[in-house]
């Protein structure tokens, strides 16, 4: 069984990276000596050209797949022996989970030359370069064994839930050390940075719009906003939309009624964009999660995000030795 690459998750789902450049051209047009690696590339920036929502979802997707059995493409199983069709991809904790589509035609290209494993590191790697505009890279050897076990029920038992406090958190970021390696506080807050871009669904974040004694701090304006955009009423009809996990990426409309001003907070206002944003937001209670908040819960945690958001992603990093751990 793969176990967890610390170096594949840590860097990828981070704003502070080692930085480690391949010969070649710039983040728009990067190319690899390695032809597998050249060609997930290419699948890569089509498939994003074509569909925005596709690089948040490929960053996703590694680390759905990383902290239940290791690195292993286990999360794109339909079916297994053991478990049929109650596989990750049916998990609770993986609502909304995609990019699919984009590894069956990567695999299409490259045949057997290498594991549904490699192609769903090298894509989600490819993804964060292009989001965060080439500054966040790192180069990935091959060698991942695909997986053949795939169970819903483990996905949800390992996955951090959105309604965790500051202790669960901690502890589940600990125990990622029984797939490779224990991280850390610093990394969890580093990993938490990817909230950045992507979306969320409505029963993510319901509890922070509800209220109550036992309800995380939000800044008001936001939680109205937000309430207004996607109100919890809509679950009991079956609905469950999604909103952008950061409000930078809301509506001009939606930023008025929040009073989220991104130029004002020191935030850069382009959409989309892998970068610190999330620590910005998360500072003045503007974060859709509780799992978000309450990292200003712990002394430490809270400091490292202090360091993030003055830090920019290319200078704040994390550095890494370099080996992948399986």
């Amino acid at each position: 069984m793969a176990k967890l690459n610390a170096t594949v998750v840590a860097a990828l789902l981070s704003l502070s990276v080692l930085l480690a450049f391949l010969a070649g051209q710039s983040f728009a047009g990067r190319y690899y000596y390695d032809k597998v690696q050249d060609k997930v590339r290419k699948e890569v920036e089509k498939a994003m050209a074509n569909n925005p929502t596709i690089g948040p979802a490929l960053v996703r997707l590694v680390f759905h797949d990383c902290w239940v059995n290791g690195c292993d493409g286990s999360v794109l199983l339909d079916r297994t022996p053991t478990d049929g069709t109650n596989t990750e991809k049916n998990a609770t904790n993986n609502i909304g989970l995609a990019g699919f589509e984009v590894i069956d035609a990567i695999k299409q290209k490259v045949g057997t030359d290498v594991s549904c494993a490699d192609i769903v590191a090298f894509a989600a790697r490819d993804a964060a370069d292009i989001l965060s505009g080439g500054k966040i890279f790192y180069t990935l050897r091959g060698g991942r064994k695909d997986g053949v076990v795939s169970s819903a029920a483990a996905a949800d038992a390992n996955l951090p839930h959105p309604n965790f406090d500051f202790d669960q958190l901690r502890d589940n970021f600990a125990a990622a050390s029984s797939r490779g390696r224990s991280f850390t506080v610093e990394e969890l807050v580093v990993l938490s940075g990817a909230h950045s871009i992507g979306v969320a669904h409505l029963s993510s974040y319901q509890d922070r719009l509800l209220g109550g004694p036992d309800s995380t701090p939000i800044d008001s304006r936001y939680q109205a906003a937000l309430n207004k955009t996607t109100p919890p009423a809509l679950l009991e009809s079956g609905q469950n939309p999604t909103v952008p996990n950061n409000a930078r990426d809301e509506t001009d409309a939606f930023q008025e009624d929040a009073a989220y001003d991104a130029v004002a907070m020191g935030v850069n206002p382009r959409r989309g964009v892998l970068d610190n944003s999330y620590y910005h937001n998360n500072l003045v209670n503007k974060v859709l999660f509780k799992s978000d908040w309450v990292l200003r819960t712990d002394g430490f945690a809270a400091s490292k995000l202090l360091e993030r958001r003055r830090g920019s992603p290319e200078f704040a990093r994390i550095t890494y030795d370099g080996r992948q751990r399986f």
